[in-house]
């Protein structure tokens, strides 16, 4: 065992900032004995206690050891430390926070740290702390914020010359610029982090590198690369730690990833079973069925893995995933009721923390779960009636939890569903749904073809079918266009005008591109969000 003394704190330093983790945590394991009894009198002790935070964070022994180390430092004694050892308490007391999913109490103690970092003479400290902000308002949806606090801590690791810190303050900011959908700088400040790290030990940002790239796929709709992606990310976390918390993650985001898959699978199967094709084919079909159930059971064994991970890393957040993405994997097997308790334990999850991004997907997901009852009039209580309405106050509840967070898709995804409740036969309220639609279309970008923009085109075709379009066009020839775009105006032009034509041309879709002397593909994609080339 060494001493506790000015070399060991430059020697955690020095490894902490060149990303050298396993050297750090084998040394602090070393004299983990001299940490668990540190005399807070001792010269340096609050600037230490900080220190093994951030060691902590990084996944040296647990939160546990912490807890009791801060403890000495009660709060009469805080007083009398000198103004740099306070501030490195104050991060310990914050760190704690953000571990036990108390972001607003931690922002609190990381805030005293950044504002007081420059009098004190820390830029390292000023770096950790505005970081450290940003990942609480990320816990809580307020991506605006927290991209500020990112770049800022960012710009103060690079100013000091922590280039591998500022990589790895880079991850998460790409992460934010992704909820932007600005998918391509994302990526790009993601491989300007990877370049950096690649050489390094630290195994948990470099997962966290293929996590992300795994998220962007998805949301492209590349799946197969996504899973790439993740399964990598899988790799890397089990070189740290193979029950890290973030291994979890990406095992939850591997059964969303799989299931999206099966989905588009079923719809393929359905289609083929309404075309009839010629039994040559029922070999391909019986094996995409194999496939479509393997894929299911992968997702759950996936979700089943990642929660004995969360059993001993607790965290509502991750757990609510858990949940979000078996009830979707049971809705889509036809178990409303399964899919109907998942999302309860979701939302039960969320209101405990008061997370609103948890609640206003556990709503989503309700929703979606009493449209499905509704439309297959199952008659429980009040009859199907009820479903409809209860449908209409999860969706309105969604809307509200989602305008809580700065999460553009959330709050488009909530207003879809809302559409979608207010477009069924119980309400058959056009205008409401296309007040919906509106809203959704101006928060997603439409260069972004993902699940998301496939439910958003369902609502379209519902509005369009039900909507007087006489009256659309006579709002628009008066200059009334809702605060849409000419963009989003074309496209739902050509949503009206492309499906008549098509019939006119003797539903022929290069007739159609021919006339109108547009793409085949466009014309396609504009029937196939009507639903009309499915009916074909």
């Amino acid at each position: 065992m060494e001493g506790l003394g000015d070399a060991f704190l430059a020697r955690l330093r020095d490894d902490l900032i060149q990303r050298r983790i396993a050297s750090g945590l084998e040394y602090l394991e070393r004299n983990r004995s001299a940490l668990e009894s540190l005399d807070p009198a001792r010269s340096g002790a609050g600037v230490l206690l900080g220190r093994l935070a951030q060691w902590v964070d990084i996944g040296f022994a647990g939160t546990e050891l912490l807890r009791c180390v801060l403890a000495r430092f009660s709060r009469e004694s805080r007083g009398s430390l000198p103004l740099l050892d306070f501030l490195h308490v104050k991060m310990a007391e914050g760190l704690l926070a953000f571990q036990g999913e108390e972001p607003d109490q931690a922002i609190r103690s990381f805030e005293v740290a950044a504002s007081l970092a420059e009098e004190a003479g820390d830029a390292e400290l000023l770096t950790i702390s505005n970081f450290w902000i940003g990942r609480c308002l990320r816990q809580e949806g307020r991506y605006d914020d927290a991209l500020n606090y990112t770049v800022r801590a960012r710009e103060a690791a690079a100013a000091s010359g922590y280039g591998k810190i500022a990589a790895v303050i880079q991850v998460l900011e790409s992460w934010l610029i992704f909820q932007k959908n600005k998918l391509r700088e994302a990526e790009r400040i993601l491989r300007d982090a990877e370049a950096v790290l690649e050489q390094t030990d630290d195994y948990i940002s470099r997962g966290n590198i293929q996590s992300a790239y795994g998220r962007i796929a998805r949301r492209e709709g590349r799946y197969d690369r996504a899973l790439e992606h993740f399964e990598r990310a899988i790799a890397l976390y089990k070189e740290r730690d193979a029950h890290h918390r973030n291994l979890a993650r990406s095992l939850v985001n591997m059964a969303s990833v799989k299931r999206l898959v099966a989905v588009q699978l079923q719809r393929k199967l359905d289609r083929d079973a309404a075309r009839r094709r010629e039994r040559a084919r029922s070999h391909r079909t019986g094996s995409e069925r194999e496939r479509l159930e393997r894929l299911r059971r992968e997702a759950f064994s996936h979700l089943e893995e990642a929660a004995a991970i969360y059993a001993g890393h607790p965290t509502h957040h991750g757990t609510g995933a858990i949940h979000i993405n078996r009830g979707f994997l049971y809705l889509d097997s036809g178990e409303l009721d399964r899919a109907g308790e998942e999302a309860g334990s979701a939302f039960r999850l969320g209101e405990e923390k008061r997370d609103y991004i948890l609640m206003a997907r556990a709503r989503i997901l309700a929703c979606i779960v009493e449209n499905a009852k509704f439309e297959e009039q199952i008659e429980e209580l009040a009859g199907p009636s009820m479903h409809a309405q209860l449908a209409a106050e999860y969706a309105r509840d969604a809307v509200e939890f989602a305008r809580r967070t700065q999460n553009p898709r959330l709050l488009a995804r909530a207003y879809i569903w809302q559409g979608l409740t207010f477009s069924n036969e119980f309400f058959d309220d056009a205008n409401a749904a296309r007040e919906c639609c509106d809203a959704a279309t101006a928060l997603l970008k439409p260069d972004v073809r993902d699940y998301i923009w496939d439910d958003l085109q369902e609502l379209r075709s519902r509005v369009l079918k039900k909507g007087p379009i006489d009256t659309v066009l006579q709002e628009w020839s008066q200059g009334l266009v809702g605060g849409k775009t000419f963009q989003q105006i074309t496209e739902e032009f050509a949503g009206i005008i492309i499906p008549k034509v098509w019939e006119r041309e003797g539903r022929k879709v290069s007739r159609v591109a021919a006339k109108l002397s547009v793409s085949p593909k466009k014309v396609r994609r504009v029937l196939q969000a009507g639903g009309l080339l499915k009916r074909e």
